[in-house]
Formats: structure tokens, sequence, C-alpha cells
């Protein structure tokens, strides 16, 4: 059964059947998926979801495809991590971790946006697929592409993180690096997508794109019982992830499988927030900045979401604040100190965010608390600049072991003998 209803305009309202179209020709407002929900109340549950393969595709009444997907067959359902140790650190009861840096392939969030993107621009007829990113995106379309077979061009800044294009190269697709920021090869891709035909996950193929956003929170909701938590932090970049995870509280809110209501909290980097700044200041649109920060996998200056962004935070009584590039750094290696988790600067920043909220007196602490991490460190060691060092280099030898062990504080001080 075909639950896919259409698009609909998220400004002017104007219908469109689900297909290419992705700018609204009345008011040129994006596109939204719309769906069946009354089919798919009278075939989907709960019960039903839980007996399913543990990957994105169990919610899959709930996304933009017709027929069987040809990625993401095994990305999504990360783990939410109840934290202990950084709880007890942070003062607070009930700290959850939904940690998509070990999403499967290629270790972000992006994982689950690309899987259905591919899957609905290949019912759509698209042949070759194509993004604009800061890093992680290129990674998961160049990763989806090549496993499905499908042929695909990734258009970067040239200046991202080395691991991330090494990432994207191994996959051997196409890779264009354009001088300037993300923001600069966004606009370009634009013109490409329209001239050539491309299926653009981010662009032309947006509005299904951004449904798998939706995936995140379905998750979370399932993983803590059925349950919306009371607090959420999300980082924000070009705007996809929050808007959509709320719209997921929203439908599951809708057929009757959760109930109350999650206040969700945007997180930007310093050097690159202008949500926050809208947010702070009041308004309702966004003034494009010049990304300066070292978190360059969330660092947009234009972001296509941004309003909506805005929109669901006030409507869900949330907020939102930045983080500078040093608290960033701080609360990378405090998660890794504390929850042996290791994430990339996007997570470091929501972190940041959630330890500034809860000082701020914001978040209850005896509330249910979830940070989402949206990616991995390993993909972004540069931003260390070589920072850590080992403890000591030694012969291997007992002897002169035992000798350096004595002077050790730090370290247990009572030896066994065999």
């Amino acid at each position: 059964m075909n639950y896919l209803k259409g698009l609909k305009c998220k400004e002017c309202g104007r219908e469109y059947p689900a297909d290419r179209s992705f700018i609204c020709l009345n008011c040129f407002g994006p596109l939204e998926v719309t769906y069946h929900y009354s089919k798919i109340q009278s075939h989907l549950n709960p019960k039903i979801i839980v007996q399913r393969e543990q990957n994105l595709w169990r919610y899959r009444e709930l996304l933009p495809i017709t027929k069987n997907p040809i990625a993401g067959l095994h990305s999504g359902y990360t783990p939410l991590v109840r934290t202990r140790r950084l709880a007890d650190y942070l003062g607070v009861r009930e700290l959850y971790l939904k940690d998509d840096s070990v999403n499967h392939p290629t270790f972000s969030y992006k994982d689950r946006v690309v899987s259905v993107a591919l899957s609905r621009g290949a019912e759509l007829g698209y042949s070759v697929f194509a993004c604009a990113s800061t890093g992680n995106l290129a990674n998961a379309v160049a990763s989806h592409c090549a496993g499905a077979g499908v042929p695909c061009l990734l258009f970067i800044p040239q200046d991202i993180e080395e691991a991330k294009v090494t990432g994207s190269l191994i996959c051997k697709p196409t890779v264009v690096a354009l001088e300037g920021n993300y923001d600069d090869a966004n606009r370009l891709c634009a013109e490409i997508g329209d001239h050539y035909g491309w299926g653009f996950v981010n662009v032309n193929l947006r509005p299904y794109y951004t449904e798998g956003a939706k995936t995140m929170g379905y998750e979370i909701a399932e993983q803590l019982g059925w349950k919306l938590p009371d607090h959420l932090i999300l980082p924000t970049a070009g705007g996809t992830l929050l808007p959509k995870v709320a719209k997921a509280f929203q439908e599951f809110t809708k057929l009757g499988w959760v109930q109350g209501q999650c206040r969700i909290y945007c997180a930007q980097a310093q050097g690159c927030a202008p949500v926050i700044r809208a947010l702070h200041q009041g308004l309702d649109y966004i003034n494009p900045e010049k990304p300066r920060t070292l978190a360059k996998s969330i660092a947009i200056g234009n972001p296509a979401d941004g309003a909506y962004v805005l929109r669901e935070v006030r409507q869900s009584n949330g907020w939102g604040e930045t983080a500078s590039d040093p608290e960033i750094l701080e609360a990378i290696e405090l998660l890794a100190e504390k929850e042996g988790i290791f994430t990339e600067p996007a997570g470091g920043t929501t972190l940041a965010v959630t330890i500034k909220l809860l000082r701020q007196k914001r978040i209850n602490p005896l509330d249910t608390i979830v940070v989402a991490i949206t990616g991995n460190g390993y993909k972004a060691l540069d931003v260390f600049d070589s920072k850590f060092e080992v403890d000591v280099v030694l012969r291997p030898n007992l002897r002169i072991f035992r000798e350096w062990y004595k002077g050790q504080q730090a370290l247990p001080s009572v030896e066994t003998t065999a």
C-alpha cells in the first residue's frame, strides 16, 4: 500500500504531486512531503515496528518511498546511551546521548537523509546523484552511491577536514573542491542540478532528503519506551535536522503512539550562529554570516531551513545557545573522558550548549534530557592540532617500567606480585 500523499508548500500550503518538484511555483517556498496518516494508523502500530529489522526503514510507512529502498538497509537505529559518569559530573538525573557517531556506514546522521534521498531519487528516475557538502554528507553520498552502484559527484569547500575528503575519495566518486565556503558551493550546485538534471540530494531532492532526519526522532521516542524526552538538544547547520525531529514527534503524537511535549534546543558554534542570533534578537528571518569556526561540519552561514528551526524551537518553548571553539574542544574531551565517546566538533557544540543551558537553569536537571551526537571525532582529528601526546616512551623492560611507575601518583599505587 502507498502511504505517500504528495508535496505541500511550507509557506502558502499549495499542494503538488510527489514528483521532482522542490520549490513552490506560487511563492517559491520549500516543499514538504505529506502522508495518508489515516491509512498509516490503520495498518501500523508500535507492536509491528518493534518486530522489524533494526534500521531506519522500520518506519518505512512514514518515509517517502513507494518501492523497496536501495540504500540504508544497515543505517539508523543507533544507540541511545544512558550516561552515568557524565550525568553525575553535570549533576543531572537522566541524561542520554543519541549516538549517530556510530551510524553505518559513514559515522554521522547524514546516513539517514542520504538513504532516503537516494531511494526516492531512484524511484523518480535519477541516474546520477550529487551534493554540496561540508564533509559528512559527501562521505554518506559517496558510500551509499557506491553500495547502490550509481555514479555521484561531490562538491566541497577546499578547506574541509582531510579525513573527510579521504573518506569520500576512497569510494571513487568524482570530487570537485571549490574555492569559498559551503554557501558558495550550494549556490553553484543549484545551477548545476538544473542544467544537467542530476539528483542533488540536498537541493532538488531536498523534500525527500529531509524526511530521513525524522528517523532520529522516531528512534529516540521508541528507545525511551514510546515516550518523548523532556528536553532534546540538537546541532544546527543547514537546519534540516531539528524541524524534522520535531515533525517526527508530532507524527507519533498524531498517531497516538506517544504523549507529552518535548522542549527542543538549538546549538550552534559561536563562529557561525545565524539561527541563534536571530533567536536571541527575536527575528523571524536569518541574517547570513561568514563562518569562522573549527566546527566545519555545521559551518553554514545561510541555512536553508533556518527559519523553520526558529519556528520549531519557539513552538516547543525551547531555546538555543552558542559555544566558542575552546568550549567545543573542552566538551569533546569531557565526553570522551567520561563516557568513552569521541565526537566531532558538531557533537562538542551540542554538549557544550547543553552544559550552558543547565547553568542558565533553562533545563531542569531532574528531567529526561537527550543530547544528539551527530558525527564521529575520528573524521576531524586535525582540530586538535596534535595536542595529545603519549605519557612516556620506554624500553620494553620490566625494571625500567617499575621505576617509572613508582613516580606516577595518579595511577594505582598497589603492585601485584605473581
